[in-house]
């Protein structure tokens, strides 16, 4: 029997989860040798591409469960099953995670007896703990990618009110040795950053307050030149005062603001999504959308977040806890469309109406072996043995993931 040319193995192997090929790359050196070339890495690469799914965050006193299910190919979905990827314990600050190319970014969690920058891979569980840094105690952290040099950089805001101290560091991972660097990076100060970041094309963009009279800007950094610019976002003004439910959003390559509110027409409450494009980056020229969405009885009855576009241009909303029936939402601005998906299998545990933990969703989610690689992410974080920072005692996990 003749041997299967490596093409076919290479075909086959691209069509399986990440974690599977991660696991098959220990049998042999061959193997290794074959799932760690620049070829398959460019190959499984576009397959994950092709095929974009959305990532669960589930938290519950201090437990977090990561899943990921595929995102609808189709109007007709009516369901989709979880796939279960890992969780770790761990105590976040009021700024969760912000999410780029399959990594997750916790800008201050606590692992151990202190708490630090750690950047996370959902999808395999392996984890970098990034050296501490002085910083003011609202400070945001924001994690970049640069599609042509291929590299994560974290970008960290210290102080960026003061002329007197460094108002950012960064961090590029997969370096031999750790470290922040700020000598290098100027940005104009401002009072507050107001957002979390959205990395498109290689820029980084968040939404900040200014110094002195307040308004809206917002700051760009370019993760591969490290610049920094910043331009006027007066349009979100009026949020200055509570910002909580504004996302930045990459919408058809555009970058755009989405934030809802309750309406009311008749004796039924409707539901008023509002969108702010940036239809000329030259000039800055933001464009508003306002759309009142189809009527939906779950949806006009429930908590939700907005998670993001998907590369469809649908608005994703999605249940801000965990349920059973639990939904995400798929509304298509264009169609004026509006497709709900039921997501089964949190587990018996998180669907129990006391265990209900809460939930974050990110968009077009991709499985990249690039990010695998052990000079980038080198422990387990399912195997840490968490100290709770407040008796610091080793906490143990309250449940055990289990299906229905």
């Amino acid at each position: 029997m003749e041997p299967i040319p490596n093409d076919l193995i290479l075909e086959i192997f691209s069509r399986l989860p990440a974690k599977s090929v991660i696991g098959f790359r220990t049998l042999s050196k061959h193997w290794a040798s074959m799932l760690r070339s620049p070829v398959f890495t460019e190959l499984f690469l576009t397959r994950s591409s092709n095929r974009p799914r959305l990532l669960f965050a589930a938290e519950r006193n201090g437990e977090w469960l990561f899943f990921s299910s595929p995102q609808p190919q189709n109007r007709y979905e009516k369901s989709s099953h979880l796939d279960y990827h890992t969780k770790f314990s761990g105590d976040v600050s009021r700024f969760i995670c912000s999410y780029v190319s399959g990594l997750l970014c916790f800008p201050d969690l606590w692992l151990s007896k202190d708490a630090s920058p750690v950047i996370c891979n959902p999808t395999t569980g392996m984890y970098e703990s990034l050296p501490d840094l002085m910083r003011y105690k609202n400070a945001r952290g924001f994690l970049g990618f640069d599609p042509i040099g291929k590299q994560f950089k974290v970008l960290s805001e210290a102080y960026p009110f003061s002329d007197q101290r460094e108002h950012h560091e960064i961090l590029t991972l997969g370096t031999e040795e750790l470290s922040w660097r700020s000598n290098i990076i100027s940005c104009p100060a401002y009072d507050r950053s107001l957002s979390e970041g959205i990395c498109i094309n290689g820029v980084l963009y968040y939404l900040a307050q200014t110094l002195g009279v307040p308004s809206c800007v917002i700051i760009c950094f370019d993760v591969r030149s490290e610049e920094f610019k910043y331009f006027d976002a007066g349009c979100f003004n009026d949020q200055l005062d509570d910002t909580s439910g504004l996302i930045l959003v990459n919408y058809e390559g555009k970058l755009s603001g989405i934030n809802w509110k309750y309406g009311q027409a008749g004796e039924r409450r409707t539901v008023e999504l509002r969108m702010w494009v940036l239809e000329d980056a030259e000039k800055h020229e933001w464009v508003k959308y306002v759309y009142t969405l189809p009527e939906n009885e779950v949806l006009d009855s429930c908590d939700f977040s907005v998670a993001g576009v998907t590369t469809r241009g649908d608005i994703v909303l999605c249940m801000k806890y965990t349920c059973k029936p639990f939904y995400v939402f798929y509304f298509n601005p264009e169609r004026n469309t509006l497709q709900s998906v039921e997501i089964q299998d949190f587990g018996a545990n998180l669907e129990a109406v006391e265990n209900c933990g809460r939930v974050y969703a990110f968009v077009n989610h991709v499985e990249d072996l690039r990010v695998n690689k052990g000079k980038q992410l080198k422990s387990s974080i399912s195997q840490v043995k968490h100290l709770c920072s407040c008796c610091n005692k080793v906490s143990q996990p309250d449940y055990h993931y289990q299906k229905a």
